[in-house]
């Protein structure tokens, strides 16, 4: 089930429960139009609240039905000197949008690491890097065939709110969640508006400005979803 899309995770717990589209809504406190348009994939990954009523009613955690990954596997209190598994979730690529299920169907490879010494209880995830666009970042480029160390914002966002000079993962999705794209961005904030910004060389890739107001649609969702925290290059043997 891990590398479904997690509509089709929920559908196939619900259908292994026995229950119908509205037994589901029932249960997770959830209007059943909007449990329709889930199990059908016509609403992207549902934020906060929703996503634990779903998992909560199913018997599962928001890990598993986002991810299709068990608490035990990433979440187990760190021991000194212990290294947890961490999911390569995907390649980081400005400007490029996938289709989610080609993003989601090929076996994850995963990695041995320390948990993150400044937040021990967050999950963990790493990112190939393609491209150049943050090919001048400072004090240290990111550079294509890099993989990016991060731990999952969600995770940490109580502790580590947004300012200028963060380095994240950003998803930005459109078309109803079915096409996405992951690219790592440095933040600059201002009063009405949030932008994520490459660091490049090349001119082609452009900063992602998000504005303050609420009710602005611009058609694309722009979500972050990694804190960076560290940059790797194996050499190869």
């Amino acid at each position: 089930m891990r590398f479904m899309t997690w509509w089709k995770r929920l559908d196939q717990r619900r259908i292994e429960l026995g229950w119908s589209g509205a037994e589901l809504a029932r249960r997770a406190g959830i209007p059943y139009a909007n449990i329709n348009k889930y199990l059908n994939g016509k609403i992207e990954q549902p934020r906060g609240e929703e996503m634990q009523k779903l998992a909560s009613a199913i018997g599962k955690s928001a890990l598993w039905l986002r991810d299709g990954l068990e608490l035990s596997d990433v979440e187990a209190a760190p021991i000194e000197g212990r290294l947890l598994p961490v999911a390569v979730v995907g390649k980081v690529e400005a400007g490029t949008f996938r289709e989610v299920d080609d993003m989601d169907q090929s076996e994850r490879e995963l990695l041995s690491l320390p948990a993150d010494d400044r937040f021990p209880s967050a999950r963990l995830m790493a990112f190939d890097v393609s491209g150049d666009s943050m090919n001048e970042l400072r004090p240290r480029p990111i550079l294509p065939g890099d993989r990016v160390i991060c731990v999952s914002y969600e995770d940490v966002a109580h502790e580590a709110p947004l300012r200028d000079g963060m380095v994240v993962v950003v998803e930005r999705s459109r078309d109803g969640g079915q096409t996405r794209e992951w690219s790592v961005k440095q933040i600059e904030l201002y009063q009405d508006r949030t932008e994520y910004h490459p660091r490049s060389t090349n001119p082609k890739h452009k900063p992602i400005v998000v504005p303050r107001d609420p009710d602005a649609d611009t058609g694309t969702l722009v979500e972050i979803i990694g804190l960076v925290r560290r940059v790797v290059n194996d050499l190869p043997f």
